[in-house]
């Protein structure tokens, strides 16, 4: 019997040669939108495709390739002798798709969140991310110029170049054995701490590290102690964690624990960054230390440290780690390659307590999908060959210099009204304020003469004393910083003159 040339008239259907998409995709798309929309009922005859090629203008194997897809998604039935049908099931209810109003926004019911998330995105969720180009005076940038690509790149291509299982595998999910290791060395020569590979965890970035120690040690409700003014990445894990914040003020000695234990004796953990506050720069005295340590250990609680740039002191010896002096067992240490490498490694790892790595070991292997192992051999590589040792010391010069440049140029252009407070290590210091200056209004006018500068509210949870600046220095070179400042006199002039 032949089949008569029949089906569903489709010339509304428009191919466009000029557009990247192939034509066969494009054919796809505008069958499966009609469908889909019910323009084309379910148990329809559709054309043979030899007829839609000649009705459309395009070649047989197109629509066959279209219809194929089509096929293997349900969409179309081919009946051996009868030609092919939309799926009857089209014809079942099925979800409506909103109004035009609707999806621009009118009227739209709003998702419902986790009751932790729904607090966080209210609390903090308005406040725009900072961008994330070099300029002044973006923050928690380090000096892309000056990375050594080239020994990178020729390292990353011998990677890519080893049997593909350990390129395109899965790899360990406690990290590659070698980063561990280099990372453990590095640990022991560089920031005296005590420490095993075993007990390394490698993550993709700092911040998924504190979004794993909270959702592992935390359960909802349970108090954290956080530094305030403090580091955003982390406040948001914790508080996506379900996590209840308790501000604890920073004084020049670092996190007042006195006033931790006031406001909230039963602490489970406590989030700290003592070897340069974020964002002040303070240094966590030892005596606070110490009482830091006690406390947890009498509370039964755990310590997060937070080393997001203790590589690049540039005073006369290294900063102290908490980790290097605890006894407790109770500090899980963290540490990022985003600012002594780049960000888009996203690579950070966890140093854990003893009785803790079987733990998160499993956890990891459970919950964490791991950072790809041609990096992580990568990075081992880069420390064992020694050029990690040789960028550091590297970087520390570049910082100190540019750290430099705006001490001189703040000095030069903004005395009187913006005061900058030396510092002695990372790739940002802050900047006091007039009292009658908001620090808000600072950041609002510099962003429009495209200077960024952080107000110190953006970092806290409850209102601080402190009315000032972040000021980064790392991301930019010293001629740039110069420039950054003399808008930014002009932008403070502005509004005393308006004030």
């Amino acid at each position: 019997m032949v089949k008569r040339a029949g089906g569903a008239l489709l010339l509304a259907i428009e191919i466009d040669p000029a557009s990247p998409r192939p034509v066969s995709t494009q054919l796809y798309a505008a069958l499966r939108e009609l469908m889909l929309s019910g323009a084309i009922a379910g148990g329809e005859r559709l054309p043979a495709t030899r007829t839609l090629a000649d009705e459309l203008g395009l070649s047989r194997t197109t629509v066959i390739h279209a219809f194929d897809r089509l096929i293997a998604e349900g969409l179309i039935e081919s009946r051996v002798g009868a030609g092919s049908f939309v799926s009857a099931a089209l014809n079942s209810e099925r979800p409506q798709q909103p109004p035009e109003d609707a999806r621009a926004g009118a009227g739209r019911r709003e998702p419902r969140l986790s009751r932790a998330m729904r607090w966080a995105v209210d609390r903090f969720g308005d406040r725009p991310r900072l961008p994330h180009q070099p300029r002044p005076f973006i923050t928690a940038l380090p000096a892309f110029d000056a990375f050594p690509m080239a020994q990178w790149a020729r390292i990353m291509a011998k990677h890519w170049r080893t049997p593909r299982d350990q390129v395109m595998g899965y790899g360990e999910p406690a990290g590659h054995p070698q980063l561990r290791r280099a990372i453990a060395g590095h640990l022991r020569a560089n920031r005296g701490i005590a420490c095993e590979a075993d007990e390394i965890i490698i993550v993709g970035g700092a911040q998924q590290a504190f979004h794993l120690v909270g959702s592992t040690l935390l359960d909802p409700g349970d108090r954290v102690w956080f530094e305030n003014p403090g580091a955003i990445g982390a406040r948001n894990s914790l508080l996506a964690c379900g996590a209840d914040l308790v501000p604890v003020p920073i004084d020049r000695e670092g996190l007042r624990v006195e006033e931790g234990l006031r406001r909230a004796r039963d602490f489970r953990l406590a989030f700290v960054t003592p070897s340069h506050q974020q964002p002040l720069g303070h240094i966590m005295s030892l005596e606070r230390r110490f009482a830091l340590l006690n406390a947890a250990e009498q509370a039964g609680a755990w310590i997060i440290e937070d080393d997001y740039d203790g590589e690049f002191f540039f005073g006369r010896r290294p900063l102290p780690t908490l980790k290097s002096v605890d006894r407790t067992g109770l500090v899980i240490y963290v540490g990022t390659f985003s600012k002594s490498l780049f960000p888009a490694l996203r690579l950070g790892f966890m140093l854990v307590p003893g009785e803790l790595v079987d733990t998160f070991r499993r956890v990891a292997a459970a919950f964490v999908q791991g950072v790809p192992s041609s990096i992580q051999a990568a990075v081992a590589e880069f420390i064992d060959e020694g050029h990690f040792s040789t960028h550091i010391r590297r970087m520390r010069r570049i910082y100190e210099e540019r750290h430099a440049a705006l001490c001189e140029a703040a000095a030069r252009e903004l005395g009187g009204v913006l005061e900058v407070v030396p510092t002695d290590s990372g790739l940002h210091t802050i900047s006091h304020l007039p009292p009658d200056l908001s620090e808000l209004a600072v950041a609002a006018a510099a962003d429009a003469r495209r200077i960024t500068v952080s107000p110190i509210a953006r970092f806290s949870i409850e209102p601080t004393p402190v009315n000032g600046l972040v000021l980064g220095f790392g991301g930019v070179k010293p001629a740039a910083i110069r420039t950054g400042v003399e808008v930014l006199a002009q932008v403070l002039e502005g509004l005393t003159r308006h004030r």
